[in-house]
């Protein structure tokens, strides 16, 4: 999708600050971090929203959590705790319509979220 941000990131049209990457998906610093580690983890196959997930993306998906696990590594968060998040839709707090987990931690995570 040529005017998906999240896929010109896995092009290489725009240069995120990479944490992690490998075939399956690019995990990137959040422009805009909610807390003191905010990490976005992408497939690299646009997907643009949870609804539009099916068979043929259930390996990406498992790949995600995967790359998830190993960015709270990376981090440094991996003993201490993390959240991850995924929005579905505007009403679901979804900005950009290309599946995201959110990887958030370095400090305490209040419940309920919102």
């Amino acid at each position: 999708m040529s005017d998906c941000l999240f896929c010109k990131m896995v092009s290489g049209e725009i240069q995120p600050n990479v944490v992690y990457e490998d075939e399956h998906v690019l995990a990137f610093h959040d422009l805009h971090p909610q807390a003191p580690v905010h990490v976005l983890v992408i497939p690299k196959v646009h997907i643009s929203t949870l609804n539009d997930l099916d068979e043929a993306h259930v390996e990406v998906m498992g790949r995600m959590f995967l790359a998830a696990k190993q960015v709270a590594k990376l981090e440094g968060i991996e003993a201490s705790g993390y959240r991850t998040v995924m929005n579905c839709n505007r009403d679901g707090g979804q900005t950009v319509f290309h599946i995201h987990l959110h990887v958030l931690g370095g400090r305490g995570m209040a419940w309920p979220p919102g």
